[in-house]
């Protein structure tokens, strides 16, 4: 299970909409970084009949079946602190992560 914050879910639907297209998100993870796993978002256009499939606000959320073992029981807030704002990832099976909180190890 996949959550959004309901700010997440504004801001990825107000995205959604000022694009013109898409069916939701898709929330991975990739080797990078120094502790071995980032983070990736990008839209969905077209949908792997593989995905899982979760929905928060109105806002679908497309997971593959290889992310989910990493993400899975994942929370998504967007929060605005002073001029920086972004996605913050609250993972339950995340163990560390790097100085600069761009990579994590589970």
């Amino acid at each position: 299970m996949i959550h959004l914050t309901e700010s997440a879910a504004t801001h990825i639907r107000n995205y959604i909409t000022n694009r013109g297209k898409g069916e939701g998100i898709r929330v991975g993870v990739k080797t990078s970084g120094c502790s071995g796993l980032a983070y990736v978002l990008e839209f969905v256009d077209n949908i792997d009949q593989h995905d899982q499939i979760f929905e928060n606000f109105g806002v679908k959320i497309f997971i593959d079946p290889k992310s989910l073992v990493y993400i899975n029981g994942l929370e998504m807030d967007y929060v605005k602190n002073g001029l920086n704002e972004g996605f913050e990832f609250n993972n339950p099976n995340k163990k560390g992560e790097c100085g600069c909180g761009e990579s994590f190890t589970v």
